[in-house]
């Protein structure tokens, strides 16, 4: 393979999972604050490698959250390691905050008794890693999975101990390259106890190093195989590529019935979304009867949109379902208004849940449809994702929420819960037990529930679509549920 090969490859492959960085948008943090009723209180939490982002010896004062772009208010700080102000880590896990909304959850501390200092574990601190892509083609592609986890290590250590010991967390960076993410494993194995929320586009590089040393890795999600047969690895957005859940494909059929019969699915022509295409054609014409009659990859230096929407006219296409970066929708769609080309639908997985992509599409995104296995960010009566948008704001004012962040935020929830029930047993193999046990993780109702015991995809989510300015849910209940149905690409 040449040179300029090879870089036109990891060009598209960038380009591609800058798509899948950002969904959702900003809200007020003062609003938040008051949706999550929870009070802010947060220590530095520094230590091996676990930089705030705050200035040396500042926390917000009890209860504030700062409005957004302002920085929070000083404070007094004491010793990181010792337990914050009415925390306990004597004879139990520790901790003042107790709840379903609290750092610890509903969590019941185990007893303290037996605990033993261990790989990233001190008298006065348990040390994560977040392994994520921060440099490298895309720079900063994932940070919102670090920023995510930052935000809830701080959240906690404003609260609770886990038998006296706060959470520090050292940042690593995986480079969007399979050789970075073994390496920082590596370095994860050797100086901390787990890994939290971590997100890798080549998050194979990893797997071999993980699932040998033991290393608890709960991870925002998993794009690669090798990852899932790692024995110690979980993704917090349980999905498997060949496991397509039908709620979608029912919805749109019995509203668009003779549209789906007259399907197309179009994709970015490089890395996972050409098998993730194909596995949702043949899946949702397993599932609900679709008939896709045009299955086509569109390069990534393609600019010329037009051919493939002529391609669709003469075809009679009437759905549209396409999988790409909110870029490469937006020069889809001006195509498809150019040429006259109206479908019924047009939907697309919720990489384009996000304000950029509203801010470039203008006229064409309306009544574009998206499918979420998240609530949405625009709701205040979700205490939780609150909770997440209230404290990113405070590790990073002007931080852009996204599902990968939620779903690293909901990972570092997971590690909490379970190592708080654990207490004196915490160890790498009875956490990696815990974690493998649990069967319906919602994040504390962040989004639907995921299996993390088998990794598989979740069988509800929701339907959104964008009219009038605004995202809405148009779908029925919470979530909708159906089953899952195995496609048979990709597995």
């Amino acid at each position: 393979m040449g040179a300029r090969t090879r870089i036109r490859r990891t060009a598209g492959v960038a380009f591609v999972l800058l798509a899948l960085t950002a969904c959702g948008s900003q809200l007020d943090p003062a609003t938040v604050a008051k949706a999550s009723g929870q009070g802010a209180t947060t220590g530095e939490t520094t230590g091996a490698g676990g930089d705030t982002g705050l200035p040396a010896g500042e926390a917000p004062a009890a209860g504030d959250v700062p409005a957004a772009g302002e920085a929070p208010a000083a404070g007094t700080a004491g010793d990181p390691a010792a337990p914050a102000a009415g925390a306990t880590g004597g004879a139990t896990g520790g901790g003042k905050s107790k709840g379903k909304g609290a750092p610890t959850g509903t969590a019941k501390a185990g007893s303290c008794d037996g605990f033993k200092n261990q790989t990233g574990i001190t008298d006065s601190t348990i040390t994560l890693a977040n392994v994520s892509d921060i440099s490298g083609p895309v720079p900063g592609i994932f940070e919102s999975a670090q920023q995510a986890t930052r935000a809830y290590v701080e959240y906690f250590n404003s609260q609770n101990t886990i038998c006296g010991r706060k959470l520090a967390l050292v940042n690593l960076d995986s480079r969007a390259d399979a050789g970075a993410d073994q390496q920082a494993y590596i370095k994860a194995c050797s100086d901390t106890f787990a890994a939290v929320g971590s997100m890798s586009a080549f998050d194979s590089g990893g797997a071999a190093t993980a699932s040998s040393c033991g290393i608890p890795d709960i991870r925002s999600t998993i794009v690669n195989p090798e990852r899932q047969a790692c024995k110690s690895c979980f993704g917090t957005y349980s999905i498997r590529t060949n496991l397509i859940s039908d709620p979608a494909a029912k919805w749109l059929a019995a509203k668009y019935p003779d549209a789906v019969k007259n399907a197309a699915f179009l994709y970015i022509n490089a890395g996972a979304a050409p098998v993730n295409a194909k596995s949702l054609a043949a899946g949702y014409e397993k599932a609900a009867g679709w008939s896709a009659k045009y299955v086509q990859g569109i390069d990534v230096a393609e600019f010329n949109f037009a051919p493939y929407v002529q391609q669709m006219k003469d075809k009679g296409i009437r759905a549209v379902i396409y999988y790409g970066p909110y870029q490469n929708t937006v020069k889809l769609q001006q195509a498809m208004q150019q040429q006259g080309f109206k479908p019924d639908f047009y939907m697309q997985d919720p990489t384009i849940y996000d304000k950029r992509y509203i801010q470039q599409a203008g006229a064409v995104a309306e009544g574009t449809y998206v499918f979420s296995p998240n609530d949405m960010f625009e709701n205040k009566a979700n205490p939780e994702v609150q909770l997440y948008l209230s404290w990113l704001q405070q590790v990073k004012p002007g931080a852009i929420p996204n599902y990968y962040g939620l779903f690293a935020w909901s990972a570092a929830r997971l590690f909490v819960e379970k190592a708080t029930a654990l207490g004196g047993k915490l160890t790498r193999a009875s956490l990696v037990d815990a974690v493998r046990a649990t069967t319906a993780w919602t994040g504390n109702g962040a989004h639907t529930a995921m299996n993390l015991s088998t990794g598989a995809t979740p069988p509800c989510l929701k339907m959104l679509q964008y009219s009038g300015g605004q995202w809405s849910q148009v779908s029925p209940g919470t979530y909708m549920c159906g089953n899952v149905v195995d496609s048979g690409i990709g597995g």
